[in-house]
């Protein structure tokens, strides 16, 4: 399986204007490979994995193409993507009480998701399936309040997956988690791709260092564009582009001591997507900028896997 991002461009309509969400990004993930999708909020990561799928209304596809296995997903088009979605590309969604129905009783549900897609419920193996990520059968005849968080995320995460999709959107699942959580959820997430129930994932999230323990490959965002994408460990230890410097070292460390490193933030806040400064749309906070950031740069491969965009590498 492979997946192909080229020029993307998502747009809202609002009463002030035209948002440009995504402003040409173009990016690949590989058969097998979790991709980690970090930035600001506001930078458009969520917008990104809800274009994939379209499950958004309200967004608007303005240009630029997707291909997943060699097929262009229809994504300009609502109702040609239902032959699409929870079969071909799936998502986990950010809240997941809002993904169940609390009226419903979590087999009974999941067995009236599956009948609405022309699929019949396989007990066994959805129960294999919640317990591969560490909760009991009898969760089934349950509702949705009776469960913890983390338990109902986890419900959801198998639920998406039941079809075995090639390509698993998991958008910001571990933010309203507790950190002993966080972790579980994160190892079951890398346990669906190593059992072979989804094919390659895209993880979205605000927490870089969560996500450097899961993701083969990390791409930071900035303001609707792409700053870096290079592989995990690469990205933490020697990131090119300045905006992920510093996001980097605005990372606590265990045991470190406030005298011995003092966090600092990024000064400024991110550009307007009404309407976007030309050039680089980092160039306002940094450090580096000059006079030759007011055209944008391309995107550049500094060195095999790592991927910049920026004048200054």
């Amino acid at each position: 399986m492979s997946l192909t991002v080229t020029d993307l461009r998502v747009s809202y309509q609002t009463l002030r204007g035209e948002v440009r969400a995504l402003d040409g990004v173009s990016f690949t993930v590989a058969d097998g490979e979790i991709l980690g999708l970090a930035g600001e909020s506001g930078c458009g990561k969520t917008t990104l994995g809800k274009s994939l799928i379209r499950l958004d209304g309200r967004m608007r596809h303005a240009g630029g193409t997707v291909e997943l296995d060699g097929r262009e997903l229809p994504i300009g088009d609502d109702r040609a993507m239902n032959a699409f979605r929870f079969r071909e590309v799936s998502l986990v969604p950010q809240y997941s009480m809002s993904a169940l129905n609390p009226t419903r009783r979590i087999g009974r549900m999941v067995a009236e998701l599956l009948r609405s897609r022309g699929e019949t419920l396989d007990r066994a193996k959805l129960e294999t399936r919640l317990g591969q990520v560490g909760l009991p059968r009898e969760v089934l005849d349950r509702y949705p309040i009776e469960l913890s968080g983390g338990m109902k995320q986890r419900v959801v995460m198998v639920v998406s997956t039941l079809l075995d999709p090639s390509l698993l959107i998991a958008d910001e699942i571990t933010s309203a988690l507790d950190v002993s959580t966080q972790q579980a959820v994160a190892r079951a997430l890398a346990g669906f791709r190593d059992a072979g129930h989804v094919r390659s994932m895209v993880f979205i999230t605000h927490d870089l260092a969560l996500t450097a323990r899961i993701a083969d490959t990390i791409m930071v965002m900035y303001a609707g564009m792409l700053a870096e994408k290079a592989p995990a460990k690469t990205m933490v230890e020697q990131p090119r582009h300045p905006y992920t410097r510093m996001l980097v070292d605005a990372l606590p460390e265990v045991g470190a001591r406030h005298a011995g490193r003092r966090l600092t933030g990024i000064a400024g806040s991110p550009p307007a997507l009404l309407d976007p400064p030309p050039g680089c749309r980092f160039r306002e906070r940094c450090p580096l900028a000059d006079d030759g950031c007011a055209e944008r740069p391309p995107v550049t491969e500094v060195a095999p896997g790592h991927h910049v965009a920026c004048w200054k590498v």
